[in-house]
């Protein structure tokens, strides 16, 4: 994984005076150059792939005395060649011909997807050095070619490699883990303060081995005393990001995009001095194989049945369901749609329940999404396949009435251009350090840029606490540049009509972010509210386009 520093080059804020606006974004950035070229460096790690020049074939012209394929003897020229992950779908390849003649030989690449390259000329210099980017993510062979002019021998060097990004394939909603009945887990007993439990992906319920990260819904209930939950690989250190805030006695949920394991397990600690159970229905995986990639959008509401926006006017009935039409709406395209990424809201319920999104033409699941109290307005980020007709369904799990909202933020197909790439959680800002709660009707951006990397978007997660009254957080990408704001020219952006979380007076609440990094790889997060609140924001990996 590619540290998640490595992308966070500043953070900005808005207040009314701009030499207060300079210094937390100087705090981020003073270290941005040794920060990127560590990303360089753990890109590398990620894919690196090579065949050594005694792995060469010389195949000699017909009527040659040479045997044809015969490996080339140490007397002969050879070629080798080293692989590394330059992006999402780019592999950087370095390659060399040994020969005292250099000058004499040509070399070409075949990529293995029906792109070669060469550099046009004979060879003048040992090595060469080619990039090239990948329509599609999962295992590709790279072949070069090094041909004598004179001899017209050939000698040849291939190399398997896979890119390091993964597409997501989207799963009909699952329970894999439930500590209340021993689902997922050795034993029907809540997690321990402060101790961990671990939940198996790879190799369960149809998902195959070897994923590279898990889009799950977490929830915490039965708390006995406040916390959060931590979400990471198993195998890898405890980060200081969080997944889920919770207070006692509140069931709460949140979506977490997590990295796997190498053993395909993840796991979830409780940093709680109370025991708590936890449940995870996954609603999807990524992997290293070509299957939907992502496609970010800007924010924009597909339902709102306060005032009959998608669906039927009026608030949902209690074990009710309703039909929300996907493919088609807004800039959502009319068909190939496979999964859907969603903000769903629950405002103004009678009574205490869950809400459960799922795909049509299926059954609704046991699994929930949002889970909720009377009065209550909670949002989650939701991930859910979209059925064959482009439709999905949401299902009302209270006994009472509700009204729901949904926000679209962006969707999956075979189509999309961004991949995923997991990174180590970073947290990228957090107010309290600075003293600077967000001003209430204000912003904070947040500017990601990786030398290597073309972003399509950004997985966070955004925290609120400290919160001085009620409010809702909308996330967008910015309309200015990195020299706008530099250079204080920056104008203050609109906020689009959506919400991705909302709280009221003194509560801690996070949600799941995918965030689109605009043309100008800034996201702003906005206090929709009149009061202010501190803010939290955590990075889990990006979407990118190369």
């Amino acid at each position: 994984m590619i540290s998640a520093a490595v992308v966070a080059a500043s953070v900005g804020l808005v207040v009314p005076s701009a030499a207060h606006a300079a210094e937390p974004a100087a705090n981020h950035t003073q270290d941005a150059g040794k920060k990127l070229a560590a990303a360089v460096e753990e890109a590398t790690k990620t894919a690196t792939f090579s065949s050594p020049p005694e792995r060469s074939v010389r195949t000699a012209p017909a009527g040659s005395s040479a045997a044809k394929g015969a490996p080339a003897a140490a007397s002969d020229h050879y070629v080798g060649l080293v692989t590394t992950g330059s992006g999402a779908r780019t592999m950087a390849l370095s390659t060399w011909v040994a020969s005292e003649r250099l000058e004499v030989f040509t070399v070409t690449v075949d990529w293995g997807d029906g792109q070669t390259a060469t550099p046009g000329f004979s060879v003048t210099d040992e090595f060469l050095r080619f990039k090239h980017t990948y329509a599609k993510v999962g295992t590709h062979k790279i072949t070069v070619t090094a041909t004598d002019s004179l001899t017209k021998t050939t000698v040849t060097n291939s190399v398997d490699i896979v890119v390091a990004g993964s597409d997501f394939t989207p799963q009909a909603p699952t329970r894999l883990l439930d500590t209340r009945d021993g689902t997922g887990t050795s034993s029907s007993r809540p997690v321990a303060p402060y101790g961990t439990t671990r939940v198996k992906v790879g190799g369960n319920s149809g998902i195959p081995e070897g994923v590279t990260a898990v889009a799950l819904n977490i929830t915490a209930t039965g708390a006995a005393a406040d916390g959060h939950i931590a979400a990471y690989a198993s195998g890898t250190e405890q980060p200081t990001t969080s997944n889920v805030n919770f207070t006692a006695g509140r069931s709460v949920p949140n979506l977490a995009i997590v990295p796997v394991g190498a053993d395909g397990y993840v796991e979830l600690v409780n940093r709680s001095p109370g025991s708590v159970n936890l449940i995870a229905d996954v609603t999807g995986y990524f992997a290293r194989s070509a299957s939907s990639g992502y496609t970010p959008m800007d924010p924009f509401r597909l339902v709102d049945t306060r005032d009959g926006k998608g669906t039927a006017k009026g608030q949902v009935a209690g074990q009710g369901s309703f039909g929300v039409q996907v493919a088609g709406q807004g800039e959502l395209p009319a068909a190939g749609i496979t999964a859907v990424a969603l903000n769903v809201t629950i405002t103004a319920p009678k009574d205490s329940g869950h809400l459960t999104v799922f795909p049509s033409g299926q059954q609704a699941p046991i699994t929930s999404n949002v889970n909720f109290t009377a009065g209550q307005t909670v949002a989650n980020s939701v991930i859910v396949p979209v059925g064959p007709d482009g439709k999905i369904n949401i299902r009302n799990g209270s006994w009472s009435p509700t009204d729901v909202i949904v926000d679209v933020t962006g969707y999956y197909s075979a189509d999309g251009k961004a991949a995923y790439l997991p990174l180590e959680p970073e947290r990228l800002h957090d107010s309290r350090k600075f003293f600077w709660p967000v001003d209430g009707q204000d912003y904070r951006y947040q500017t990601l840029f990786e030398p290597n990397v073309t972003l399509a978007g950004a997985v966070m997660n955004a925290t609120v606490t400290n919160t001085e009254g009620s409010g809702h957080l909308t996330v967008a990408p910015d309309p200015n540049t990195r020299e706008q704001y530099g250079q204080s020219k920056a104008v203050k952006p609109t906020p689009p009509n959506s919400s991705n979380l909302n709280w009221t007076k003194g509560e801690t609440v996070s949600n799941l972010v995918q965030a689109s990094a605009g043309k100008n790889d800034i996201v702003d997060f906005w206090n929709r509210g009149w009061e202010r609140t501190d803010l939290v924001i955590d990075l889990f990996g990006v979407y990118a386009k190369n």
